[in-house]
């Protein structure tokens, strides 16, 4: 693989959200990073004029054009199957760079010996994100969802709690897929993405799989992107179907890594009248 001071391939996953990429793009361009040698789009089968936008207004771009929509993972996977270089970041339609940004992220990545490595995500007003975690188990899950909802309190309690939670870099049992510099290497010999996961889940799944392997997975709140939060879903289906996808995800995932408990996350999606087909 080259080894050059340019070594990071952006990676940018889109399917129907033109707006949100070009933002991503131009972001890019306001303050290109140092390290990047090239910008890949893979396309979703998008219908929205996204691959013309690119192809027209961003010419130094790689655009990869699939013929249907293959998911995430998978549409992933297709441009880190053919990247040459040594680093990749991943990057989700919906987020903006700040300058610096992917830099530094690749400089704290090397300097704690890390495979993977995420930022510091805020939303669009500016407020953090929960963006890592530790491995999804029952109990994992429930404190998770305690800190997203701690995320959205406005009280004081609350923020200062996150400032301090979301202000240390730390290694991490996962960090989330909207911004995620990977080692190539490591993730190769990992597999990549899981294609059994179409949307969801599939950051968290990778990165175990680096865990497993050795490698340590890097939390750093000094690079800081905006993530404007799961939008691809909603141009083209309704937030039942988002739940389906995100569902038979959860439930691949336990399938996978805890079979013990995958039977009871199938009754609880029955009871709550979910159940999967």
């Amino acid at each position: 693989m080259t080894t050059t001071a340019a070594d990071v391939e952006i990676i940018i996953v889109n399917f129907n959200t033109r707006p949100e990429l070009e933002a991503c793009l131009s972001s890019l361009d306001a303050a290109p990073p140092a390290c990047a040698a090239r910008i890949v789009v893979v396309d979703n089968a998008s219908g929205d004029g996204s691959v013309a936008a690119v192809r027209s207004q961003w010419p130094t771009v790689d655009v990869i054009a699939l013929d249907r929509n293959i998911g995430f993972g998978a549409a992933n996977n297709v441009a880190l199957r053919q990247c040459q270089f040594r680093y990749a970041v991943l990057l989700n339609s919906d987020t903006q760079v700040r300058a610096g940004a992917i830099d530094r992220l690749r400089e704290r990545m090397i300097a704690r010996g890390a495979v993977a490595a995420g930022p510091r995500l805020v939303d669009g007003r500016g407020r953090p994100e929960v963006s890592f975690g530790r491995m999804l188990s029952p109990l994992g899950e429930a404190v998770q969802r305690w800190r997203l909802r701690v995320a959205e309190q406005p009280k004081h309690w609350a923020s200062g709690y996150l400032r301090r939670y979301l202000g240390k870099e730390r290694f991490v049992d996962w960090a989330s897929g909207a911004c995620l510099l990977l080692d190539v290497g490591a993730a190769s010999a990992a597999g990549f993405f899981d294609e059994r996961y179409f949307m969801y889940e599939e950051d968290v799944d990778l990165c175990a799989a680096l865990r497993r392997a050795g490698g340590r997975i890097l939390f750093t709140p000094e690079p800081e992107v905006t993530h404007l939060g799961g939008r691809s879903v909603r141009p083209v289906t309704s937030t039942t179907a988002g739940n389906s996808h995100y569902d038979r995800s959860h439930v691949a995932f336990y399938e996978k890594h805890a079979p013990h408990w995958a039977a009871w996350l199938r009754l609880w999606l029955r009871l709550r009248g979910r159940p999967l087909q």
